[in-house]
């Protein structure tokens, strides 16, 4: 694990924004369920996406793959009796991909990476064993085998581990035969992510239709349809240099859509009530603040920007207080704990509860020796408490950013971030 030393110094310039993994892996998913040809622009090969590209090969789907874009054709998608699917340490990957694989009878065996294994999978365990299917799992590592094929039906489903899982069912079940109903048992936490899997999946030629997000009602044999795709910048992405600019550094953000659907645009109105200020002109967007004051921040409904989001309040005046953002802890690693560690060790105020974090705010932050917990979401995050360091600050495993922006320590670089290896 190669580690990485960064001189404080300030931020300054343009920067694109990558484009959107969440967009990218729902866009991929239904293009290679279209019986015909997509052409998918805007692509980053982030770990996650690749895992996404291969996990649709597996199944038959026809993925050929360019600089910045795909073609995609889904004709032979689903012709795979048995198949192995490598998820790496995508969450979204596999619970997409779960329900999509059982679309027709199928002998599949997922595996992956990382803390993957130890994500929760309750939800679709019990689906099987209400339908019949097979299945065999190994705890703590990713080791998943299932046999059989889903049927349409009704679902019963949390609404508060995770969104992927209403959403790999959203893609699966308007292609079997028969109607569907998804039943939401509990308060449905990132509906965001939801609305993104109901916008794709009607630009794909899909109609769902839900009652205030509480049910969702689908038409059985319904067909996907090939359609040419431009993915969207990511705000998760967008939310470190909101951060930065918040924190003093003059970076202007390239390619964001302010009437996006994605959740974590709310990284922008939270700053906001912090006291940021935001401005555009021509595509450009700014965030600047004199003084940023302390909030509640609710994570149900963002959790990926989280993190970065915990840094701005540890330099706001007054105490902030992160709430219903327990699912951090099921990441790539456990966010909460990594924040109040690494944050702390700069100088922080940020005491853990079960569900989040209370932060009073300091003054300013100092450097040292750091661990991003082979997190690509804390590696970036201390990248950007970096420029309000007093002293050099050394973070360990600065490859992890590959899972889902390979490009961060260039843009960094090219912003002004004084890095060199250590």
């Amino acid at each position: 694990m190669s580690q990485i030393k960064i001189t404080p110094t300030q931020l300054s310039g343009t920067v694109a924004i990558p484009p959107s993994k969440s967009m990218a892996h729902r866009a991929i998913i239904c293009a290679a369920l279209a019986k015909g040809k997509s052409r998918i622009d805007h692509i980053e090969y982030s770990q996650d996406i690749l895992a996404t590209i291969s996990a649709m090969q597996a199944l038959g789907a026809q993925i050929e793959t360019y600089e910045d874009y795909l073609l995609i054709d889904g004709s032979s998608t689903g012709c795979m009796q048995e198949c192995q699917v490598d998820c790496k340490e995508s969450g979204s990957t596999l619970r997409f991909m779960v329900p999509v694989s059982l679309i027709h009878e199928n002998n599949v065996h997922f595996i992956g990476e990382g803390n993957l294994g130890k994500r929760p999978l309750n939800v679709f365990y019990d689906i099987f064993d209400e339908q019949g299917i097979s299945y065999q799992y190994q705890n703590e590592i990713l080791d998943l085998k299932i046999q059989g094929q889903l049927k349409a039906g009704e679902f019963k489903v949390p609404g508060n581990v995770s969104s992927q899982f209403i959403s790999g069912l959203l893609f699966a079940l308007p292609l079997l035969e028969g109607d569907s109903k998804i039943i939401i048992t509990s308060k449905l936490e990132s509906i965001g992510y939801i609305d993104l899997t109901l916008q794709m999946l009607e630009t794909f030629g899909i109609v769902i239709t839900h009652d205030h997000y509480q049910e969702f009602h689908i038409a059985g044999g319904q067909s996907y349809q090939a359609h040419d795709y431009y993915v969207e910048a990511d705000y998760s992405q967008a939310a470190f240099y909101l951060v930065a600019g918040a924190l003093g550094n003059s970076v202007a953000l390239k390619g964001l859509n302010l009437d996006s659907l994605q959740g974590d645009k709310e990284a922008i109105d939270i700053l906001k009530r912090m006291g940021a200020v935001l401005t555009q002109t021509d595509d450009l967007i700014k965030v600047e603040a004199k003084v940023l004051k302390a909030t509640t921040i609710d994570g149900s409904q963002c959790p990926d920007v989280i993190p970065v989001l915990a840094l701005a309040a540890c330099l706001a005046e007054g105490t902030t207080k992160i709430e219903h953002a327990e699912r951090l802890r099921i990441k790539e690693c456990d966010r909460l704990a990594a924040v109040a560690s690494e944050l702390t060790k700069l100088g922080a105020k940020i005491t853990e509860t079960t569900e989040g974090l209370i932060i009073e705010g300091v003054c300013q932050l100092q450097g040292g020796q750091v661990s991003a917990w082979a997190d690509h979401r804390i590696a970036m995050t201390l990248a950007i408490a970096s420029t309000c360091a007093q002293t050099e600050m050394i973070i360990d495993n600065k490859e992890c950013v590959k899972k889902s922006y390979p490009s961060f320590w260039q843009d960094f670089e090219q912003l002004g971030g004084m890095t060199s290896e250590c």
